[in-house]
C-alpha cells in the first residue's frame, strides 16, 4: 500500500469521528497509518476536522520527519505511535481522541468494562486498561503504554490517564470504528451507573458473537 493510499484511509478515519459525533468539542486528536518498514503517516497537527491529504507527514518510528512537515504539537506525540506500532506488529492504525465518555474513565482512573457487544464485535473483547499519567509523549508516558500492552497483550485500546484515548486496529478506519465504539459504551456505562449500574457478559459471549459474525459472512 502507498503512503498516499494510506493517507486517504486517514482522511476516512477522521470523516468517520466527526460524522459519528465522537469527537470533543475542540476536535483534537491524531491519526496515523503504518507505512512499510519503520515509517508511518501521521497527522501533522492536533485540529483533525476537515483533513486532507495535504495535512499528513510521513515519520520515522524514531521521529524523524521523512516527508511533509509536522507541527511542534503533534512532533512530540510520534513515540506514542511508534510505540504501539513496535509492540503490535498486527496494528496498521492508530487514533488517539479526547471523546468526552471515554476520557471521563480515564479522568477517573477507572478501566472501561467489556459490557456492550459492539466493543465484542470491534475487538475489544475486554476491558479498556488505563495507562498511568505522564507527560504528554514522555518517555514516562510512552513506557507507561508499553508496560500495559505487555500485561493486556490482547487490548486493542489503552485510556490514557487525566488526558483521552488510544485506539488501535488492522487500518486507520478499523481504530476509528473502535473510537465509536468505545465511546458509544463509555456513554452507555455512565447512563447504566444512575440505574443500578451495568452487568458482565454470559459466559461464553465473545464465542457466540464470533459464531454469528462468522454465519453472515459466509
Amino acid at each position: 500500500m502507498t503512503t498516499t493510499s494510506m493517507g486517504l484511509d486517514v482522511v476516512e478515519a477522521s470523516r468517520l469521528l466527526f460524522a459519528a459525533g465522537v469527537m470533543s468539542h475542540s476536535g483534537h486528536g491524531n491519526i496515523s497509518a503504518r507505512a512499510d518498514g519503520d515509517r508511518f503517516v501521521l497527522t501533522s497537527t492536533g485540529m483533525i476536522a476537515n483533513l486532507t491529504t495535504e495535512d499528513l507527514a510521513v515519520v520515522g518510528m524514531d521521529g524523524d520527519v521523512l516527508e511533509g512537515e509536522l507541527g511542534p504539537e503533534n512532533a512530540e506525540i510520534v513515540a506514542m505511535h511508534s510505540v504501539v506500532y513496535r509492540a503490535r506488529p498486527d496494528v496498521g492504525g492508530i487514533v488517539h481522541t479526547h471523546s468526552p465518555s471515554a476520557t471521563a474513565f480515564a479522568l477517573a482512573l477507572q478501566p472501561l468494562p467489556c459490557r456492550s457487544e459492539a466493543l465484542l464485535r470491534f475487538g475489544q473483547a475486554g476491558p479498556v486498561p488505563v495507562v498511568p499519567w505522564g507527560p504528554r509523549g514522555s518517555d514516562v508516558s510512552v513506557r507507561g503504554i508499553a508496560t500495559v500492552l505487555a500485561s493486556a497483550p490482547t487490548t486493542n485500546a489503552v485510556l490514557l490517564a487525566n488526558h483521552g484515548l488510544l485506539a488501535f486496529g488492522a487500518d486507520p478506519v478499523a481504530a476509528a470504528r473502535l473510537v465509536v465504539a468505545i465511546e458509544d459504551s463509555a456513554e452507555a456505562e455512565l447512563a447504566a451507573a444512575r440505574i443500578g449500574g451495568g452487568v458482565e457478559f454470559p459466559a461464553g459471549a465473545l464465542d457466540s458473537v464470533r459464531a454469528s459474525m462468522a454465519r453472515v459472512r459466509r
